[in-house]
């Protein structure tokens, strides 16, 4: 704690053995609740380095309990805290580049602070899946259905049970930052969002010290609300592959994205992402929804390389958005986890 609570221009970095030590402790429950929440936000003030996230994340996950399916999937590493404004469209995105046959492993835990909003469970919840589901039959749905969702209290209790303490603090720290790269799924690819080209560069060497992973490429874009879903307008993307990092920029009209953010707007979020999204997958809907939900499932197609180009990735999801085999897949995803 003296190393890095000195303040934000004298903290000290720690090593990766020694971030791995503090985050045990505190998984643990050593910390009283004064010193956890003064390392908390020391290390929001000093700005932890890759060595320190890849050694939080490392000893989160090595805890964690896997579900790993036969498939190796997109692992899409959302922020936990979710959506409050704008319709949450990763489900419907997920569930139709499992159609288009990239697998998909989805993860979120129940309002998670600081946002507390509407995340993957709450939408999946809306249309009647069942989420609570362990890691091993979270990798049973992604088998047999191309799409799977793992719940953190059930793959990461202990993290899970730092959310009270979470929301005494009234910011994000780095288990914001941590929770998304656990990896429940064990994928070679990660898929996620950013604000800031250099957040994104963190992350990409995050994983790439990290001695408990071994993915071997990450995707990233400038997410509306921070969630992995691309935002109108020009927007950044960013690509890790086997160490090697690059950056580019995409305007989302090109892709027919057309519009802005308002028009992503909704007032009740869980319940409105649900109506659209079955509106979208049952072919009701030729909108701005339905643009965003076929550029984000390409996103996830593309992010797996299972097409060359986002372009190719689009046409290939517009192909099966047409055909209805989106739909199949979420009453498939409904019958696996209520049966």
């Amino acid at each position: 704690m003296g190393n890095v609570g000195t303040g934000p221009k004298s903290a000290g970095d720690m090593t990766y053995d020694e971030a791995e030590g503090a985050a045990r402790a505190i998984l643990d429950g050593e910390p009283d609740e004064t010193t956890l929440g003064a390392f908390l936000l020391a290390n929001r003030w000093k700005t932890n380095t890759p060595e320190e996230l890849a050694g939080f994340t490392d000893e989160i996950a090595a805890r964690s309990k896997e579900g790993v399916p036969n498939a190796d999937p997109v692992d899409c590493g959302a922020n936990y805290d979710g959506k409050t404004e704008t319709a949450l469209l990763s489900v419907a995105a997920g569930v139709t580049a499992a159609a288009a046959g990239t697998p998909v492993a989805t993860h979120s835990g129940d309002r998670v602070p600081m946002s507390m909003g509407c995340a993957y469970r709450h939408v999946l919840g809306e249309l009647g899946v069942r989420t609570d589901l362990s890691p091993e039959e979270s990798a049973e749905l992604l088998d047999e259905t191309g799409f799977g969702f793992y719940y953190q209290p059930r793959f990461s209790p202990e993290v899970a049970a730092l959310n009270d303490r979470r929301y005494e603090m009234g910011v994000r720290t780095f288990v914001n930052t941590v929770e998304t790269l656990v990896n429940p799924a064990d994928a070679d690819v990660h898929m996620g969002s950013f604000y800031h080209l250099a957040f994104a560069k963190r992350v990409c060497d995050t994983l790439d010290r990290s001695e408990h992973h071994d993915v071997n490429r990450a995707v990233m874009f400038q997410g509306l609300e921070g969630y992995d879903e691309i935002r109108p307008g020009y927007t950044k993307v960013a690509e890790w592959n086997d160490g090697e990092f690059d950056d580019y920029e995409i305007e989302t009209a090109e892709y027919g994205m057309g519009f802005e953010r308002e028009d992503l707007r909704v007032d009740d979020v869980p319940g409105d992402s649900a109506r659209i999204t079955e509106e979208v997958l049952n072919g009701e809907r030729d909108d701005h929804f339905a643009d965003a939900v076929a550029l984000n499932a390409a996103i996830r197609v593309y992010a797996r390389r299972d097409a060359e180009t986002l372009d190719e990735a689009l046409s290939e999801v517009r192909e099966v958005l047409l055909d209805g085999k989106p739909r199949e897949v979420l009453e498939s995803v409904r019958e696996v986890t209520t049966r």
